[in-house]
């Protein structure tokens, strides 16, 4: 599956949450930012030491332990960028207070703090593509955005190979756009190489991977496979999305509550619970799993409100409904990995 393709179906993946998402005309300027520092706290969204959105926890008996874990997350956050362009750049600013902000207080807190029991989360400030990149088919400029995007997330990888992972085995996390760029960060640094046999799992929901889409490694199969990925794209029960649904292009799927191969559907019963707009309430058995050829159905969450909620397309919570469930998963995988090297 080309790199094209993948482009091509993303616009049609994220969705706009922002009541002033922007449109981008193909005569506006494609202005970018100057190239992040690494090396300077501010370009990072989560670094152990530092408080941050990473650190906080949905209930009390569960613990930040960052600080005294054996293994690093790397997360590379999604999409944040869908306002109306500043100054029409189409990648955004590192050095944006308001966007930092609103990266922080929702994909940092809903997502990357899931991993703050299993390992020490490095998140990097990157100068992602405005939402609206990927609904510029063919565009040059569109392209040279997401390139640009995804030079920061290798600069930034590169940086923490070198300054902070001092030889520690580590999870790549991420989500959507930042999924797309962790399919390229593993293509180019760690499928094959020696890299590969320190990276405990692979966590990129939110974009459509193949099962054969790295030489060497593959979907992880189990709850306990380490050196492997999961993958998953959530949709309502019994909805198939016309321009998502690619029966026949061999998309990886995992069920983020059995983790097994061998129980792709299970009731709400087994599953440990999510997080919604809540952050601190986490709603046990909240969703059943079925994994349906390349998608992960599940059934409508209930919740204070949710019989206005008629959206099929659960993009924006890949990882919310399943918070309890991906949290535990790679604690056990760290420990597996530890067990085992």
């Amino acid at each position: 599956m080309t790199r094209r393709f993948f482009l091509s179906i993303f616009s049609a993946l994220l969705l706009c949450v922002s009541a002033s998402c922007g449109s981008l005309s193909k005569s506006q300027s494609s202005q970018v930012s100057s190239e992040p520092d690494y090396s300077l706290k501010q370009n990072w969204a989560a670094l152990p030491g530092e408080k941050d959105n990473a650190d906080i926890v949905p209930i009390d008996s569960w613990h930040d332990e960052q600080l005294t874990s054996a293994a690093d997350v790397f997360f590379i956050h999604p999409t944040t960028y869908t306002g109306k362009p500043h100054h029409h750049q189409l990648n955004a600013d590192v050095s944006d207070i308001t966007l930092n902000l609103a990266t922080d207080k929702s994909t940092i807190r809903y997502q990357a703090s899931i991993f703050n029991g299993a390992g020490k989360i490095y998140a990097p400030r990157y100068r992602q593509a405005h939402l609206e990149t990927f609904y510029m088919h063919d565009s040059p400029e569109a392209k040279a955005a997401i390139d640009l995007a995804y030079e920061d997330v290798k600069s930034s990888f590169e940086y923490y190979l070198e300054h902070y992972n001092q030889g520690r085995p580590f999870i790549i996390a991420s989500h959507s756009q930042g999924s797309f760029h962790a399919m390229r960060l593993i293509d180019e640094f760690i499928d094959g190489t020696p890299l590969q046999d320190k990276m405990i799992v692979a966590y990129m929901p939110g974009w459509p991977i193949r099962n054969d889409q790295f030489t060497s490694l593959k979907p992880c199969l189990y709850p306990d496979d380490t050196g492997c990925f999961c993958t998953w794209r959530t949709f309502k029960e019994g909805y198939i999305p016309q321009v998502l649904h690619y029966p026949d292009q061999n998309i990886a799927v995992t069920n983020p509550v059995t983790w097994s191969c061998d129980q792709p559907e299970c009731s709400k019963d087994v599953q440990i619970g999510g997080v919604l707009r809540n952050f601190h309430k986490l709603m046990p058995n909240l969703v059943f799993a079925q994994v349906h050829e390349d998608l992960l159905w599940v059934n409508k969450p209930v919740f204070p409100g949710s019989f206005l909620f008629t959206r099929k397309n659960y993009h924006i919570a890949d990882y919310n409904l399943f918070y309890g469930d991906v949290r535990k998963n790679a604690q056990d995988r760290v420990r597996v990995y530890l067990s085992r090297h």
